[in-house]
């Protein structure tokens, strides 16, 4: 079969053909470093991290480029309320971006642009951008010109005559003042008391947010790239956006594919932190939660799907992580010689990973592909108990070549996912809200739990949620709800 993916520009699923014949080339959108990274863009970065795995075990040559925003509002309001600066608040949260997606087996990405690296690029397609007609100047900032770009839309679905009548009778804001239209957008933010700026052919001041990436992707990977990812809360605006800047300028199709992952909602609700449902992948995993529990859960929805985050649903994610953990330990300690070739499989093995293969090759099925995982593993897992229990016999079989060609197998597709390995002590079956065993957990570690206190009570799993209480009483930890479903802690 074809890998076949569900492109938004043309909103149906569509056979993978690359640029040039092996070659792949991928943008992502990645994160603005304001503050630590949330179950959001876990789900998104293992998303992607799996399509990027399966076109290297497919045979393609990949590069992967991922930017940082590293100049935006909320990063100069983060720094403005801690009295420091947009570079402090931007390098701590780089580092801490980096450490939790290692933590969940992402693969770094093979180029990671900053926009305040990327300036002189970004300046670049402005000045081409204005010199065409398609941006203008007011009073030290740049905005594009919408209705210059025919294709505007194309993307989100959204029609600008529709949108403007909808938008009729609002009060006009002094920017919108000096707009020709009311959605044109900053290309470039004149500069403004207090805050870092640059110097221009406009005046000093900063690039606007969809600006950046239209630059990075030129700089890194061309006019055209085969594939833009990113979550479904940014095709519109800021793909929208990207695609007209970029188009605007080259005249090329900037991505042939538009990939956008599903939302995570927290018992059936939308994960915002105006809810009380929030809560960081850093919190998450050091209240107990193993990463390949992570990871697995993520799998079990397909990408496009809303992933609704609940406390049962990620216990079973962990008892399901229990099992093949164990198979992978004991395929992983046959120290075994992979198959050179699929070819030389036994035959009922180079058909599971032919099932493998066409369910990723369905627009990335990773529940159907871990259902092939879960059956290669079962008789591993089963091996893995006994020799738990003292069964010498169970030790001897799991040396034979059948089970050491299986066992491999499992490694190999399990890699193709991300999952490996992880050894008892980093808790693969913890269980939600469990924290990590001291007398005094941590503050992540108790809004974490209250976070996993939340999505029980909102998926009417009272028992969950009390016990989830209760524990922390136990470890001097009181819970007190208030008004609006907000719940305050204190040590006892």
């Amino acid at each position: 079969m074809t890998l076949r993916l569900t492109n938004t520009l043309s909103r149906r699923i569509e056979p993978f053909e690359p640029l040039v014949p092996g070659q792949v080339s991928i943008y992502c959108c990645g994160v603005t470093v304001y503050d630590l990274c949330h179950l959001g863009h876990a789900r998104s970065y293992i998303a992607w991290d799996v399509l990027r795995r399966y076109l290297l075990w497919s045979g393609y040559a990949v590069t992967f480029v991922q930017n940082y925003t590293d100049i935006d509002d909320k990063i100069l309001n983060r720094a403005a309320e801690e009295g420091s600066s947009m570079e402090i608040v931007s390098e701590r949260n780089i580092e801490a971006f980096v450490a939790d997606m290692a933590r969940l087996n992402i693969l770094p990405p093979d180029r990671m642009p900053r926009a305040t690296q990327s300036l002189d690029a970004i300046r670049t397609l402005i000045t081409e951008l204005e010199a065409k007609g398609a941006a203008y100047s007011a009073d030290g900032d740049v905005y594009f010109a919408v209705m210059k770009h025919a294709g505007y839309g194309k993307l989100s679905g959204r029609d600008l005559a529709e949108q403007q009548d909808n938008a009729a009778g609002r009060v006009a804001t002094e920017e919108e003042a000096r707009k020709q239209h009311p959605f044109d957008f900053a290309l470039w933010k004149g500069t403004k008391a207090g805050e870092p700026s640059w110097e221009s052919p406009w005046g000093p001041g900063r690039p606007g947010w969809h600006i950046e990436c239209s630059a990075m992707v030129r700089e890194e990977l061309g006019d055209t790239i085969d594939i833009h990812l990113g979550g479904a809360d940014l095709i519109f605006p800021h793909h929208e956006n990207e695609i007209a800047q970029s188009e605007a300028a080259t005249g090329h199709q900037l991505a042939r594919y538009w990939l956008h992952n599903g939302m995570v909602n927290v018992g059936g609700q939308k994960m915002s932190k105006s809810l009380g449902n929030f809560t960081t992948i850093r919190a998450l995993l050091d209240s107990g939660v193993s990463p390949m529990t992570l990871r697995l859960f993520t799998l079990q929805a397909h990408y496009r799907k809303p992933l609704d985050f609940s406390a049962p649903a990620l216990e079973a994610a962990a008892t399901g992580w229990k099992g093949l953990n164990a198979a992978l330990g004991l395929a992983a300690s046959a120290k075994a010689t992979p198959a050179s070739d699929a070819a030389d499989l036994p035959s009922d093995l180079a058909e599971a990973r032919q099932r493998f293969a066409a369910a990723m090759d369905d627009d990335l099925n990773t529940s159907a592909a871990l259902a092939v995982l879960f059956e290669l593993a079962k008789p591993l897992r089963a091996l893995a108990n006994r020799i738990e229990r003292g069964d010498g016999a169970a030790a001897a079989s799991a040396a034979s070549p059948a089970l050491a060609a299986q066992g491999q197998l499992l490694l190999e597709l399990a890699g193709v996912l991300g999952l490996q390995h992880e050894r008892a002590a980093e808790g693969p079956a913890a269980r939600p809200g469990s924290g990590s065993g001291s007398a005094s957990p941590s503050d992540a570690e108790i809004d974490a739990q209250i976070t996993a206190r939340q999505a029980a009570k909102a998926a009417r799993n009272f028992t969950e949620a009390d016990r989830i209480r209760d524990g922390l009483k136990t470890q001097g930890i009181e819970l007190i709800d208030r008004p609006g479903g907000v719940t305050e802690w204190i040590r006892s």
